[in-house]
């Protein structure tokens, strides 16, 4: 319809064109009123139609815009719901992180405490054993050595009779030999 009322125009146009100018004048025309009012009057018929269709138009264009718009608070709303979702995850994650970081570091400081605890322990057990083993050893030291003095002392005397004895059966060869040598020296004169 707009198509018709730009026709209308156009022939309200052309037919201006068309006029004659009034005598000695350059300006103004001589124009058939009632061709003129043909067109004025169609022109004003569709006018009003137009209106009401670009009213529509405009209406629903409103209507359109309105929805878009609502359309759009609609996934904004959406969206900083997935936000918050994503910004409440992301806040549990990285307390998850900071619980496990702090179970870990718990769980170091637990180790800490249990090697340093099992080194104490196994010093003092090294020291104990090396206390025990050396007291043992010194008892043993004090019963060798006391062991040793009594066994030199009995070698002692042993040594001390075997030399006597010794000694006996050197003199007693010695008295057997100065007898032999008698006897011999009274057999050779005799």
């Amino acid at each position: 319809m707009s198509n018709r009322i730009e026709e209308i125009i156009d022939d309200i146009e052309d037919y201006i064109d068309s006029c004659k100018y009034q005598p000695l004048s350059n300006s103004r025309i001589i124009v058939n009123k009632e061709e003129i009012n043909e067109l004025i009057v169609e022109l004003r018929m569709r006018v009003p139609d137009e209106i009401k269709k670009y009213q529509k138009i405009v209406t629903q264009q409103d209507a359109i815009l309105k929805d878009a718009q609502s359309q759009a608070q609609n996934m904004l709303n959406d969206a900083q719901t997935q936000i918050d979702e994503l910004v409440s995850d992301h806040e549990v994650m990285q307390r998850a992180y900071q619980r496990a970081n702090e179970v870990v570091e718990e769980a170091r400081q637990q180790a800490e405490t249990i090697m340093s605890d099992a080194y104490r322990d196994a010093n003092s057990i090294r020291e104990g054993a090396l206390q025990y083993t050396d007291s043992l050893l010194a008892n043993i030291q004090n019963t060798i050595a006391a062991h040793a003095v009594d066994s030199k002392q009995k070698l002692d005397d042993m040594f001390t009779s075997l030399q006597t004895v010794f000694d006996e059966c050197e003199e007693n060869r010695n008295q057997l030999r100065v007898g032999q040598d008698n006897y011999e020296t009274e057999t050779t004169e005799q």
